[in-house]
């Protein structure tokens, strides 16, 4: 496993379509692994594939609850309901947090690192937690939704990507 390095706005692959991943091998397998231990690193609790460079349609949720870590290639938000409005931060976009409007309660369709499909249904935190990376995956920062953005440097940043 290996820690990556985390791109940081206004890097152009922040901005990309993701391209859907087709291939699930060692290599996919790889990547979800240093994502993971990428994100531990860097105290976040979600990371996506644009974040370090590779435009793939894969992330990495751990938000420190009874769910663990959960590893999706090619996530989809089939159903979403409610509203809520929360902090948010990135560690693509360091030293600024936002408040967002998301979803209460989201299911999130997708695959794993063998391409078997499976389901997540996510609430509160967890559910803001994989519409942040989703939105990596489709070229959108947190700060393109945020009502308002404010800037954190002199305090320590939580609830980051």
């Amino acid at each position: 496993m290996s820690i990556r390095l985390i791109v940081k706005d206004p890097d152009p692959v922040l901005r990309e379509v993701a391209k859907e991943v087709t291939k699930f091998n060692d290599n996919l397998k790889k990547l979800l692994r240093d994502m993971a231990e990428t994100m531990y690193d860097a105290d976040g609790v979600g990371l996506a594939a644009p974040q370090i460079g590779i435009s793939k349609r894969v992330i990495v949720v751990d938000v420190g609850d009874e769910n663990g870590l959960v590893e999706m290639v090619n996530p989809v938000i089939v159903e979403q309901e409610g509203e809520q409005l929360g902090p948010e931060g990135c560690l693509s976009i360091p030293n600024l947090n936002g408040e967002v409007l998301r979803a209460e309660r989201i299911v999130v369709e997708g695959q794993n690192s063998d391409g078997d499909k499976f389901t997540v249904t996510a609430s509160g935190f967890f559910a803001r937690a994989f519409q942040h990376e989703i939105d990596h995956l489709n070229g959108i920062l947190f700060t393109d939704l945020a009502a308002s953005v404010y800037d954190v440097s002199d305090r320590q940043r939580k609830g980051g990507d």
